[in-house]
């Protein structure tokens, strides 16, 4: 794959993300994450996994809000184990959520990085070498 089917697989993964946002919560590991998220135009409502109490406290938060969830934690090993962790509590209290995005995102940005915080600079990375 190259640049240019990255570029483009992210923009239509980016433009799925930014229709959840609307009405889902977006689970990232921290404010570094959101950051990332906004400067690609990523807005809506998030949640700070690691630096606000952890996948319990998400999944808590979840269920009050009766919002569904987008999990986005990292693609690395820790990332992983926090997004099945995040899965088991969203799943024990019956909220629905989506981790699918994080699989594509995953899939079309795996050679550059392994974390969210990392996207803005990878779209750039792809964007610029795209054209």
């Amino acid at each position: 794959m190259d640049d240019i089917e990255r570029l483009e697989g992210m923009e239509e993964i980016l433009q799925r993300l930014s229709v959840l946002a609307e009405d889902h919560i977006i689970l990232v590991e921290g404010n570094n994450d959101v950051a990332a998220l906004r400067r690609i135009g990523v807005d809506g409502e998030f949640f700070c996994v690691q630096v606000s109490g952890g996948p319990v406290k998400a999944a808590e938060y979840a269920w009050r809000s009766g919002k569904p969830c987008v999990i986005l934690t990292d693609w690395d090993r820790r990332g992983g184990e926090l997004a099945h962790a995040l899965r088991e509590n969203l799943s024990s209290l019956g909220v629905r959520y989506d981790d699918r995005i994080r699989s594509d995102i995953a899939y079309y940005t795996r050679v550059y990085t392994k974390d969210v915080e990392s996207l803005d600079t990878v779209m750039a990375h792809i964007g610029l070498a795209g054209q």
